[in-house]
């Protein structure tokens, strides 16, 4: 999962016997595990940390403060006036992403091989920025549709309360549709009436420049993270509680540098606008508030997404290692 040093590298054919294997490589797993095990590990972790994204989308697309605060004050109102389903709507529709998951990680491991075996990149940290931009892109090619469905999902029964605009710009009566499903299925033939088939990539480019940079940045960081700490931490702490350390830091760090982008990436998804009107008009009602508009909902969803999926993967490759390997590996 994290970068191999260049000098320290494994042979995968024949993993070393003395400092035991430092990256679990896919041909070392047993996939009947390890596929299923990390599709529901990233179920499992989006469906925890949901809410938060909910509410973070919820912030970004209002005007100013008109409907929420901050996110304190979102979490209680929606608590208090929509209840516990409130904190997941759109959920069922946005948990297909789970599928880019396996996809995200075979394209990361794999552009991250070729890079080796294949260009002159030594350095281990840029080979993870790469890899991580090309795994980025690949997954939001298959999944802003899901994005775009989902995001009108978290806000579309939102309405007009005491000068507060209606958040969704779709033509829908959203009260008319009781079930999960039939909301869904409007929303879908709303975007395609309203915008077309290219509806379903709104913000696409805002996509990519958010989650690519996010994504090479968040690997980056990562890998220097897991340099750094093991040159304090006691020898005895296990290899995985480094990993996790790092993990958050590394989410911390990518979430403070692309949270501007963040912002105007969702208002181009849910409004259907394109990027520099979308920058002049969040300039106009925010000003220098853009660096933190919705900045704590993402923060917390980075951090705990950051170490849950680190958490669940690190030990998923454990889990499924082959027999041949397992002596090899420190937990």
């Amino acid at each position: 999962m994290y970068a191999i040093d260049e000098d320290k590298a494994p042979d995968i054919e024949h993993p070393p016997q003395h400092d035991g294997i430092q990256v679990i490589e896919l041909s070392m797993m047993d996939k009947r595990k390890y596929f299923p095990l990390t599709m529901l590990s990233g179920f499992s972790v989006r469906g925890l940390l949901y809410p938060f994204t909910l509410i973070k989308t919820r912030i970004q697309v209002q005007k100013g403060t008109e409907l929420y605060s901050g996110t304190f004050d979102a979490f209680n109102k929606i608590a208090r006036t929509e209840g516990a389903v409130g904190f997941y709507r759109g959920f069922w529709v946005s948990s297909l992403q789970i599928f880019s998951q396996v996809t995200y990680i075979s394209v990361y491991e794999g552009t991250r091989h070729l890079l080796v075996t294949r260009t002159p990149v030594k350095s281990s940290r840029v080979r993870s920025l790469l890899a991580g931009g090309a795994a980025s892109i690949t997954g939001q090619t298959l999944f802003v549709p899901v994005d775009v469905v989902s995001q009108h999902l978290m806000i579309m029964k939102l309405r007009h309360s005491g000068g507060m605009r209606k958040l969704s710009p779709l033509k829908i009566n959203a009260d008319e549709y009781k079930s999960r499903f039939g909301l869904t299925k409007a929303i879908v033939r709303a975007v395609y009436k309203q915008y077309g088939p290219l509806g379903f990539y709104q913000g696409y480019l805002a996509s990519l420049a958010v989650y690519a940079p996010n994504s090479a940045m968040w690997w980056f960081f990562y890998d220097t993270y897991c340099d750094m700490i093991p040159t304090i931490a006691p020898v005895w702490v296990p290899r995985l509680v480094l990993q996790c350390m790092s993990a958050p830091l590394s989410g911390v760090t990518s979430a403070l540098i692309t949270n501007p982008l963040d912002v105007i990436r969702t208002r181009i998804q849910v409004e259907g606008t394109r990027f520099i009107p979308t920058l002049k008009t969040l300039w106009e009602e925010e000003h220098m508030n853009i660096f933190l508009k919705g900045l704590s909902a993402r923060l917390i969803q980075s951090v705990t997404f950051s170490f849950f999926i680190i958490l669940g993967y690190e030990t998923i490759k454990r889990w499924s290692l082959l027999e041949e390997h397992k002596k090899h590996v420190r937990w």
